[in-house]
């Protein structure tokens, strides 16, 4: 475990904006003493927030129906007055003496966590030990903040329970450096969300893009505004945030090759959270396949179902089902730019080229590679995408950035009606 000791008190006194913090059900008590949380609301850079804070010094933190009752008092509060809730967890477990209680007690707060989801962002800090069915109240929190020593698992044994299985397997959306960077790192992520899902997110000063940018969303976003989620699961697509003229927006960037199940399902997620919360997603796409059916499908659902504004831009190469998945009539994109090096094609575009060009095969072997890459410059171009109506516009750098903050401005006010239904099913 970590060296570094935090009080609860601690914790929410550096969370909170200074002199903010009001405790709630200060003098709830427990068998023991003293209940085992510390709850109560502030601001966090003017935000208002609710937290709670699992107390070792108490009973080691351990979950009881005193504990039990102070948070879920807070998770009505939150519903109520649609304000997010972050949880910052280190316990030995739970009361086990209390039995069935207990039992029922995890049940209470887990509904109320299901409830609020899609109506008030939620972040779990896990500063220590989360294990059990405080695992599954902490995982479902939209965001898992880890401190590099903690641990998190629903077995009580804490197999897997480090932060690198948990970053490995998609649970842990960050892993800090101690456990003052990972409330730093919660109160760093709730800048980019609005409070609850009828708000908008909060807008900052207009910022210049990323100076000399070395990768295409620095030319897009603001400087020093891009904040990373789900680094080291199904890299071959990054998942972030950022500011875009100073207007938060969620980021998918594709990385070339081909999308893997992890990745689909990481994207999945991130663009269900973006829509929830009414964040734009601009999805920057460079992929030439899917490597399972069962979370491609998935991820197309998620685009499909995002009634929030969306903007694609090929940066590389789309082919098929990724063009129509990212960029295409079932991605919903309300705009889709390209690079002027952009290429599209409906299958891998060697293959195209043999296909729609028959005197390829007919040549020498050792001229249809310059062949190949002449058609494919050719034919499967963003220019010709434009030409056919598949491309809204052609762009590069400052002026990629120019015409996407339009493209927002002109969809801030977007309202999209949607068949009545109780949820996907995917």
């Amino acid at each position: 475990m970590s060296k570094e000791t935090l009080s609860s008190y601690d914790v929410l006194n550096r969370f909170f904006d200074e002199g903010s913090f009001t405790e709630t059900d200060a003098y709830l008590k427990s068998e023991s003493g003293d209940a085992e949380a510390i709850t109560g609301f502030g601001t966090v850079d003017g935000i208002p927030v609710f937290a709670f804070s699992q107390n070792v010094d108490a009973c080691g933190g351990a979950m009881s129906k005193a504990q039990a009752k102070k948070i879920t008092k807070l998770y009505n509060a939150a519903l109520k007055v649609g304000a997010p809730i972050v949880g910052f967890y280190d316990s030995v477990g739970g009361r086990l003496e209390q039995k069935y209680e207990l039992l029922s007690a995890y049940g209470d707060i887990l509904r109320k966590a299901a409830k609020l989801s899609g109506v008030v962002p939620q972040i779990a800090v896990v500063l220590g030990n989360c294990v059990g069915t405080s695992a599954l109240i902490a995982a479902s929190a939209d965001f898992i903040i880890m401190e590099k020593d903690a641990k998190l698992s629903v077995n009580t044994d804490g197999k897997k329970a480090c932060s690198c299985c948990n970053t490995k397997n998609g649970t842990a959306s960050f892993v800090c450096e101690g456990k003052e960077a990972a409330v730093d790192k919660a109160k760093a992520l709730l800048a980019y969300f609005p409070t609850n899902n009828l708000e908008a997110a909060p807008a900052f000063e207009s910022a210049p893009a990323y100076e000399n940018p070395d990768k295409l969303p620095k030319v897009i976003a603001d400087a020093d505004s891009l904040l990373c989620v789900g680094a080291g699961y199904g890299d071959d697509v990054c998942t972030a945030f950022g500011r875009v003229d100073g207007n938060p927006v969620g980021f998918v960037v594709t990385q070339g090759g081909n999308i893997t199940a992890e990745a689909a399902k990481k994207v999945a997620k991130h663009v269900r959270f973006c829509d929830a919360f009414s964040l734009p997603i601009i999805t920057l796409v460079d992929a030439k396949d899917f490597e399972s059916i069962s979370d491609a499908s998935t991820l197309v659902s998620a685009y499909a179902d995002a009634t929030a504004a969306k903007i694609s831009v090929i940066k590389g190469t789309a082919v098929g089902a990724v063009y129509i998945a990212l960029a295409g009539a079932t991605s919903g994109a309300d705009m889709v730019f390209a690079l002027p090096e952009a290429i599209v094609s409906p299958i891998a575009p060697k293959a195209a080229a043999f296909i729609l060009d028959p005197s390829i095969a007919d040549a020498p072997f050792e001229e249809q590679d310059a062949l190949i890459d002449s058609y494919i410059k050719t034919n499967l171009t963003a220019q010709k995408a434009a030409e056919d109506g598949y491309i809204d516009d052609i762009a590069e750098g400052g002026e990629l950035r120019e015409k996407i903050i339009s493209a927002l401005n002109m969809l801030s006010s977007k309202r999209v009606a949607t068949l009545p239904k109780k949820h996907t099913t995917k």
